[in-house]
């Protein structure tokens, strides 16, 4: 079958077996391999991207489901050549350390702060709660989003 849908703010048509995951369309066709198998099963999170901006493990989604829906990859944060903020904070923070979550950790935020550019500690540890990390323990990667929740941003209010 052929499928087609937006990806990182660009239209792409590819052919695909019926029963495709997205994270294989991603990975394997598309060529995007910032989106990382962990389990195969829903349970790490190192596979979120966003689909209509919402987060979702794409080693879950069947492909077929994203026809003509938009898609958000971690190479989709960067601007220009230019790492977004909360690239930039999780690196100055100390959030990456092996790097696998990172890309999931990444999107489950980026999902967050679309919707909840104020999050409280609490909503943030809840926002990547599906996300697991053998190496952080957490707290840089919380620090590391709440930062950015903190700046000022263009569209958004200052509190």
């Amino acid at each position: 079958m052929r499928l087609t849908t937006t990806v990182n703010g660009t239209e792409v048509s590819v052919e695909i077996a019926a029963d495709a995951r997205l994270l294989d369309v991603l990975r394997e066709s598309l060529g995007l391999l910032g989106t990382k198998e962990g389990c195969a099963a829903g349970e790490c999170g190192a596979c979120t991207v966003l689909v209509d901006g919402l987060a979702v493990n794409a080693c879950l989604v069947p492909a077929a489901q994203v026809q003509g829906r938009g898609i958000r990859t971690v190479e989709g944060l960067a601007r220009h050549g230019a790492h977004d903020a909360l690239q930039r904070r999780f690196v100055a923070s100390g959030a990456i350390q092996c790097g696998f979550c990172t890309p999931g950790m990444l999107m489950s935020a980026t999902a967050l702060l679309e919707r909840n550019a104020t999050p409280t500690r609490a909503q943030i540890a809840e926002a990547i709660a599906g996300n697991l990390c053998r190496c952080t323990g957490y707290e840089a990667i919380i620090d590391a989003i709440e930062a950015v929740a903190a700046q000022p941003r263009p569209g958004h209010a200052a509190d």
